[in-house]
């Protein structure tokens, strides 16, 4: 299938997990794809497994200074981005008590402020039948201790799918969203916890999912696609939910 037949995609975060699944299965349906991460180590190595209808930009979502150069080092390789996935940003976890201001402004620089600017970046390579994804969380739709933060930046991402996509149709660039459940990636590795403690911390989660099982990055990767692709033709402002049913089942 060539869905996406010599059309770009530029996917924030693109390095591992459901970035990297999105940008590989892209270019296996004959796209070319842009990938950002915030090292050169693991931008050059995720350009190279992915291969030569890849690029690579060293890009924090959390750094404006990265994201206002964004547009411009796009402009390298293609002034047009059919596929917009943002989806750049990583977990930070503290309870009421103990988060701090650095602890909020870390998340909500990433998380709102990032994707905002990115989008404001974006938006002028894009044309009429392109697409916005962006990445949003089931934890917008449930109580979660240590999550107050975390969980009101993803829900102002979820408010920006609504509003973008009213004022991104008369264009005709149809933006909608992704809320993934328990995913394989590698949200823990900014809490410093040891993998040990990453371990552990996964396997009392599997128990509250009700298929009992992590996703796969790649059961992302074919939803973000599908909302992208002409088999959505008519979705727009929505927000799809690949979470096993957590977000509305209890276990």
């Amino acid at each position: 299938m060539q869905r996406f037949k010599n059309k770009f995609a530029l996917i924030t975060g693109g390095t591992n997990g459901m970035g990297y699944a999105t940008a590989q299965k892209f270019i296996e349906e004959g796209g070319f794809a842009i990938i950002t991460g915030r090292s050169t180590a693991t931008v050059h190595n995720a350009v190279n497994r992915l291969g030569e209808r890849a690029f690579g930009i060293v890009s924090d979502a959390g750094n404006m200074k990265d994201v206002f150069s964004l547009q411009e080092n796009i402009k390298q390789y293609t002034n047009t981005i059919d596929l917009l996935f943002v989806n750049a940003g990583y977990g930070q976890f503290a309870s009421v008590a103990q988060a701090n201001e650095a602890h909020f402004d870390e998340l909500f620089n990433m998380l709102v402020k990032g994707v905002f600017f990115t989008v404001q970046q974006i938006f002028p390579l894009m044309k009429s039948g392109s697409s916005v994804v962006l990445n949003t969380s089931f934890v917008t739709e449930i109580g979660t201790p240590y999550f107050s933060v975390y969980s009101a930046a993803k829900s102002a991402v979820q408010s920006f799918i609504k509003t973008f996509a009213a004022e991104f149709t008369e264009k005709g660039i149809r933006v909608n969203g992704i809320s993934p459940g328990h995913i394989k990636t590698n949200i823990f590795s900014n809490t410093g916890l040891n993998k040990e403690q990453i371990d552990e911390a996964v396997q009392s989660l599997i128990p509250t999912i009700p298929f009992k099982r992590q996703g796969e990055p790649s059961e992302i990767a074919n939803s973000v696609l599908f909302l992208a692709s002409q088999e959505a033709s008519y979705i727009h402002g929505a927000e799809l939910a690949v979470d096993a049913g957590i977000s509305v089942i209890s276990s």
